[in-house]
């Protein structure tokens, strides 16, 4: 089972915020924001998560909010949303939001933020087609792997399953990645996960898949994680129980974005 605030925030935190590296390793995607003045967009979502995703020379630029206030005058538009049901609704395209501020930017909305989250969908749900282009495939499992390291930070923090293994992971830092890729810092304190976008210098554990093909069939759900620790194709170094726990909650990951 899977709750609505917890999918709030990996909607937010793992699904939006790879607009950043969307932009960072898509050119097309940054094309569609060099022509634009900087513009900030707010989401705030009752009982749930709140953030700032800033588009800048064609960049995007996420900032968590710990406390929805009037402290970020930079935000140009806000888009407030009654319950985390309803923000879902914006990702899977059932609600259109009404900004409560900034309504003369509903232009850049429709004409650029609604493209730009388009072409973030093609590449977090390709079609067999697109996956031939090599370069389109390793960008979308780069893209994949981002999601999903955010998404198990959420998972342990809203989610009450995850909450329990994260409880079992101790204080320090996970390495999760790709061999020659992608990869990323898990950092455990106190019970709490946070997902840091960058390849971690001094893990505690490591979990690292021995190649993009791999990961991606992993990400798929095309190949047994179990039977490629087996064969050497996932390399688990370290602390183990705490990689046994991140497992566990990498299983919730895939029932939350299935």
């Amino acid at each position: 089972m899977t709750d609505q605030k917890t999918m709030a925030y990996i909607n937010l935190y793992a699904v939006l915020g790879t607009l950043e590296n969307l932009c960072e390793i898509v050119p097309e995607a940054s094309a569609m924001l060099t022509n634009t003045k900087p513009i900030s967009i707010g989401f705030e979502v009752k009982d749930g998560p709140s953030a700032t995703i800033t588009f800048k020379n064609g960049r995007c630029m996420p900032q968590i909010l710990a406390e929805f206030t009037e402290r970020f005058p930079q935000i140009d538009v806000t888009l407030p949303f009654s319950s985390c049901e309803k923000f879902n609704g914006l990702i899977d395209g059932t609600v259109t939001p009404i900004p409560s501020k900034g309504f003369q930017h509903i232009k850049f909305l429709l004409k650029t933020f609604t493209p730009l989250t388009d072409l973030l969908a093609k590449y977090m749900r390709p079609s067999p087609e697109d996956l031939q282009d090599r370069t389109f495939f390793e960008q979308s499992t780069t893209l994949m792997l981002y999601t999903i390291a955010v998404a198990i930070s959420q998972i342990a923090n809203n989610d009450k399953i995850g909450q329990f293994s994260a409880s079992h992971i101790v204080d320090g830092e996970i390495g999760f990645g790709i061999k020659d890729g992608p990869a990323v810092t898990i950092r455990a304190k106190n019970g709490r996960l946070v997902t840091i976008k960058k390849r971690c210098e001094n893990p505690r554990a490591e979990m690292e898949f021995a190649s993009m093909d791999l990961a991606r069939d992993l990400f798929d759900g095309k190949i047994n994680a179990v039977a490629c620790i087996g064969m050497g194709a996932i390399t688990m170094k370290g602390m183990i129980s705490m990689i046994d726990n991140m497992n566990r909650l990498l299983d919730r990951v895939a029932l939350y974005l299935a």
